[in-house]
């Protein structure tokens, strides 16, 4: 085997049939898996205006080619669709042990087409798929409804199936929502959970049991061992405290970049909480939704008070994702915290996004609050994210009176008020009162309430941007406006590159500047882009793979990416080679983008993203990203037009894609 399984299922909700296409080579070798292969399915199948609520949408559920190979940190699985936030390519990308149960069922991706007209889940196991009644299970939560579905699919004696399933969010259709397993791991963005309720698709259950493996076992195994090795022997007994990390504060202004083993310091000890407090101080973490800083209005000492490290005092064991060798996560007890109306107990511990979104970013030094949130979030099914970038747009549309206390349902929505965030998350989630109004992000409740809520709905082509400030960060800025799937943290940034080291094996890739000024990002567009363009083109050969970002951060000589992938094909490639895969993966998404009518300029950041105008106190006071020129320079050096981001015929034709986008599709499937 090549690590792939060559087969997609394809599900037809309106007429209760499922379809099996096995997949010819020739796709995997231009697009490998993973995501890459959901993006080609969508495109082939998704037709151009398609409602994204609508039938015609289709919904992609996918596993890398690396997953269940012997690889490490290779576990992640994908949902993939055209997504009712943005209008172009929607991708979520999820942790938990849910990817390899995809592979066990013997395919690379199950795809969902039209609508169910009851509550339906999906069960596949060896003898193939079934479409169950899901109607007792509508309405439950994510954590009550897939272990329900885990108990009534769980034989005697077998190993206990997986599944993910959507929550009431998704059921209501929000364009925040998306979809969980593991008891809270949540594929997030993009909308992809309202794209799975509008199909009337509860769940998806699987309990397969075949095998899959690489062509080159002995091989993949000898790079496991090396990575696994050199991340476990960085890591920090649990018990020191986060706070050393901001003896490395010094290290920005010393405008230096760490390698990236040290990441594993921090996602390894603390989690991605850890460094919550550092980031704010050091300009890296948003405040008072865009508008505010550290300097004046959330202090160090406030910083500290609600640093995500400080969760560890409740953690009860340490969380790790299928082939993970650090575990990143943690479960915590949250039992006997204030606002716990639900009764929540053992839950995960919040990641930085979340701890970041509802404390510094809305100004509220409650812990318990965000906690509580973080589990309600979960539970509801909605992405904490655009959750905490509504509520910002909320709070400042009422302290600046286009909103009033009668709009709220008497809610004092003032900055840190914590009783009242809770409140008008519930009403977010349950899409009760004015809550229906933000459930589907900034970008349509500025166009529901009128374009003066714009300046405070801060978003870029329909998603709201997660908690790193691009301000500080030309390369974070245009991978925001650059990506197919907009305003998106986890496509790079100057500190995630300087911690990859590419360009020490992609021989195009230009080196970061580790020590000395950092002031060429801010002019250099031609060598800037391309640094972007090399984290890009990565990005999607590790989605399509099943790596994970945390993996990959850690540094090419740490988590062999390139090396894996060879073993696990037998095919015989360069890093260079395996660039051009990710360049043509990058190309095909923006090509659905551009078939489903999207103009690349409309994923232009909000203006605080990029400093327009800029703030005048804190750490990025006085920045203002160059953002046309540069977007323009990574538009010419990615092949498309620099004048607007369409990919030209020339740069379509050499990569392959007229043919894999275009030619029949019996010409890539058997039977």
């Amino acid at each position: 085997m090549r690590g792939y399984c060559g087969k997609i299922l394809e599900v037809d909700l309106t007429n209760k049939t499922c379809r099996e296409y096995k997949i010819k080579d020739e796709v995997y070798e231009n697009l490998l898996s993973g995501a890459s292969l959901g993006a080609w399915w969508c495109s082939r199948r998704i037709p151009a205006g398609a409602d994204p609520l609508g039938p015609e949408n289709v919904l992609c559920i996918t596993s890398g080619t690396l997953t269940s190979t012997g690889s490490v940190i290779t576990g992640r699985w994908m949902a993939v669709t055209k997504s009712p936030a943005t209008g172009g390519i929607g991708e979520a990308n999820c942790g938990g042990t849910f990817a390899p149960y995809i592979k066990a069922c013997g395919y690379d991706l199950i795809a969902f087409v039209g609508k169910s007209e009851t509550p339906v889940y999906l069960y596949c196991d060896n003898n193939g798929p079934v479409i169950k009644d899901a109607s007792h299970i509508w309405g439950k939560d994510t954590a009550v409804a897939e272990q329900m579905l885990i108990d009534e699919n769980t034989v005697e004696g077998k190993k206990k199936p997986a599944a993910c399933v959507i929550g009431p969010g998704g059921e209501k259709l929000s364009w925040m929502a998306g979809i969980c397993n593991d008891n809270g791991r949540i594929a997030a963005r993009q909308g992809v959970g309202a794209v799975m309720g509008s199909k009337m698709l509860k769940g998806i259950v699987l309990a397969g049991t075949k095998s899959v493996s690489g062509y080159n076992p002995a091989e993949i195994k000898k790079y496991s061992k090396i990575s696994a090795s050199r991340i476990n022997a960085v890591m920090l007994p649990p018990e020191v405290p986060a706070g050393l990390l901001h003896l490395g504060k010094i290290l920005p202004e010393l405008q230096m970049s760490p390698d990236g083993i040290f990441t594993a310091v921090l996602m390894g000890t603390w989690g991605t909480g850890g460094a919550s407090s550092f980031a704010a101080q050091t300009g890296e973490a948003p405040i008072k939704n865009w508008g505010g800083s550290q300097k004046e209005d959330f202090s160090a000492w406030k910083c500290n008070k609600v640093d995500g490290s400080q969760m560890l005092r409740l953690q009860t064991n340490r969380y790790y994702c299928y082939s993970c060798v650090y575990g990143c996560g943690g479960e915590i007890d949250i039992s006997k915290i204030k606002h716990n109306d639900q009764g929540y107990k053992k839950v995960h511990k919040p990641e930085y996004e979340s701890q970041w979104d509802f404390t510094g970013f809305l100004l509220n030094t409650d812990n318990d609050a965000m906690l509580f949130i973080n589990e309600y979030c979960n539970r509801m099914g909605i992405d904490t994210i655009s959750t905490g970038g509504a509520v910002g747009m909320a709070i400042e549309a009422y302290e600046n009176g286009l909103l009033s206390k009668e709009d709220f349902g008497g809610l004092e929505m003032t900055w840190g008020n914590a009783d009242s965030i809770i409140k008008f998350v519930k009403m977010i989630a349950n899409r009760e009162g004015i809550g229906d109004t933000f459930a589907d992000g900034c970008k349509k409740a500025t166009e529901i309430l009128g374009p003066e809520f714009g300046k405070y709905g801060v978003q870029g082509g329909g998603t709201e941007p997660p908690m790193h400030d691009s301000r500080p960060d030309p390369q974070q800025a245009l991978h925001y406006a650059f990506d197919a799937t907009p305003s998106r943290h986890t496509s790079g940034g100057s500190l995630y590159y300087g911690c990859m080291h590419l360009w020490k094996k992609v021989s195009w890739a230009p080196p970061a500047v580790l020590i000395g000024s950092k002031e060429g990002e801010w002019k250099n567009y031609d060598e800037e882009s391309l640094k972007v363009l090399a984290n890009q083109y990565y990005k999607r050969l590790a989605d399509a793979a099943g790596g994970c970002y945390f993996g990959f951060i850690t540094g090419v000589a740490n988590y062999p990416l390139f090396e894996w992938l060879s073993a696990a094909t037998g095919w015989d490639r360069t890093p260079d080679d395996w660039m051009v895969v990710g360049h043509r993966i990058t190309t095909m998404r923006q090509l659905f983008n551009i078939k489903h009518g999207i103009d690349p300029w409309s994923f232009r950041p909000h203006g605080r993203m990029i400093g327009e105008p800029p703030l005048k106190v804190g750490k990025v006071a006085g920045k203002t990203v160059p953002i046309d020129p540069m977007l323009r320079a990574a538009w010419k050096n990615a092949g498309w037009n620099e004048e607007t981001g369409v990919p030209t015929q020339e740069t379509i034709e050499k990569l392959g894609l007229d043919r894999l986008l275009n030619a029949p599709l019996e010409e890539f499937v058997y039977g």
